[in-house]
């Protein structure tokens, strides 16, 4: 039997690769991980975690505003951009020394440095030109923004990385791309102040959600002052006398702001690995093509998260690397369970969703019957504000399953992470109708809406 340097060597810091290097190493295997930045990820240090913190932030301006409404006096108020990027830093800086807390206190060996595969057993770091052997790998590098290297100008703009730790706040920003990434920053910067404009190329914002969310989010976006151009693109980005971005779009002229961020989608962080000489296939975008057990081609070399493309959600890396130990250190064979997964959006007001569209929904069955709720929330009637909420529940109406459910509003995402049992249980709609509302609250329009607002058949709206 070959010896080994590990039992397991883990090419990645974030969540997935934490996750499964700090639990197999809890279990008394051999573990070496590597990562060139920061432990954490993508999630942890330039992503959810920091985004949300901003989120945060920008969600005070409204809060003042609406005070006033309810009684309060809310004097003359300022934002200071370096006191919240210092305490953003301090905060994914703590967070960063729990994931190496963790994985020290299991027993495996931690390297700050770059990881690449040197043949299907050998891995060689980079910082101290080493080479070390192992049993198995595991390959959880995750993904990097499109640079967008094809458009003039490109190297003018920032991508979701350096927005976190802009020098100053800008007065005024565009934004490239309709995804939740771009929407999310959209909101955080008008929050904070900024002149925030959001060009995109699609008809509607975020693709891939229910119709009524995305235009529902549209309108209260542009009711708060963010400027949506779409069916738009950028053709240069150029710099004026002054250093501010000159972007020249398609159908809307010159617009001239302090910054360009693209947000135009991510890609797998596989180049430069390694992977050829290992024979590991990747697909067209360069992510690394697994089996439903995330097993690469090569034997005893697997991938997790963001570079195999699956799903991009920091809880699928964890959830696949729990699956990973599983199946191969527990003999309990697990493929990771990709249907029916609860995601949000922290727009302003929130996306939370689970399950189908109504679109997709439609052509999935012959027969469904749709639940719809738009009402001013109960804190909007003294706040003065018009923000409207909207519930939908998509029923097969065969056997009366809820197949999807999606919310835009206030906490959307707190209860779409609640709605996610129900529909993962197969909760139908009678279920909702015989649970007792919780009274007064937005959600408890789940279990009120007793008859359909419409029905589908055939594809057709009755």
């Amino acid at each position: 039997m070959a010896s080994y340097d590990y039992d397991l060597f883990v090419i990645g810091g974030g969540s997935g690769g934490v996750r499964s290097g700090r639990v197999a190493a809890s279990l008394g295997k051999k573990v070496g991980i590597a990562e060139e930045y920061r432990y954490g990820g993508t999630c942890v240090i330039r992503g959810c975690v920091p985004k949300k913190l901003y989120v945060y932030a920008s969600q005070f301006s409204e809060a003042f505003e609406d005070a006033k409404g309810f009684g309060w006096q809310v004097g003359e108020s300022s934002f200071d951009w370096k006191a919240l990027t210092a305490a953003k830093e301090k905060e994914i800086t703590r967070l960063e020394g729990l994931y190496r807390k963790g994985l020290d206190n299991a027993g495996a060996d931690i390297f700050n440095s770059r990881a690449v595969i040197e043949g299907p057993n050998s891995i060689r770091l980079l910082n101290d030109d080493r080479v070390v052997t192992t049993e198995r790998i595991v390959i959880a590098v995750g993904g990097h923004p499109t640079p967008h290297a094809s458009l003039p100008g490109y190297e003018l703009c920032i991508s979701s990385n350096e927005a976190f730790d802009l020098p100053e706040l800008p007065k005024s920003i565009l934004i490239a791309g309709g995804g939740y990434i771009a929407v999310e920053f959209a909101n955080i910067f008008h929050g904070l102040g900024v002149e925030t404009t959001l060009i995109y190329r699609g008809k509607e914002i975020l693709s891939r959600f229910d119709h009524d969310l995305r235009r529902g989010l549209h309108k209260e976006m542009e009711a708060k002052g963010i400027r949506i151009l779409c069916e738009d693109v950028l053709q240069s980005i150029s710099k004026d006398a002054d250093g501010r971005r000159v972007a020249e779009t398609k159908s809307h002229g010159t617009l001239t702001v302090d910054h360009v961020m693209l947000a135009l989608g991510r890609v797998p962080n596989t180049e430069g690995l390694g992977l050829d000489k290992a024979g590991v296939n990747v697909d067209g975008q360069g992510a690394i093509v697994v089996d439903a057990f995330s097993r690469t081609s090569a034997p005893g070399i697997y991938a997790l998260g963001d570079v195999t493309n699956r799903v991009q959600l920091t809880p699928v890396a964890i959830h696949e690397a729990m699956c990973f130990i599983e199946t191969e250190y527990r003999n309990n064979p697990t493929s990771p369970d990709h249907e029916m997964i609860a995601t949000a959006v922290f727009s302003q007001p929130e996306i939370g969703t689970i399950g189908l569209t109504e679109e997709d929904a439609a052509k999935k069955f012959a027969d469904l019957e749709v639940y719809r709720a738009e009402f001013r929330p109960m804190k909007a009637t003294l706040s003065g504000r018009s923000e409207k909420m909207i519930m939908k529940l998509i029923v097969n109406a065969a056997d009366r399953k809820v197949v999807g459910a999606h919310i835009l509003g206030h906490d959307a995402g707190e209860m779409a992470q609640l709605l996610g049992i129900s529909l993962k249980a197969g909760v139908t709609k009678d279920d909702f109708d015989r649970t007792m509302a919780v009274h007064p609250t937005a959600s408890e329009e789940l279990v009120t809406m007793y008859n359909p607002s419409y029905r589908i058949k055939n594809g057709e709206r009755q």
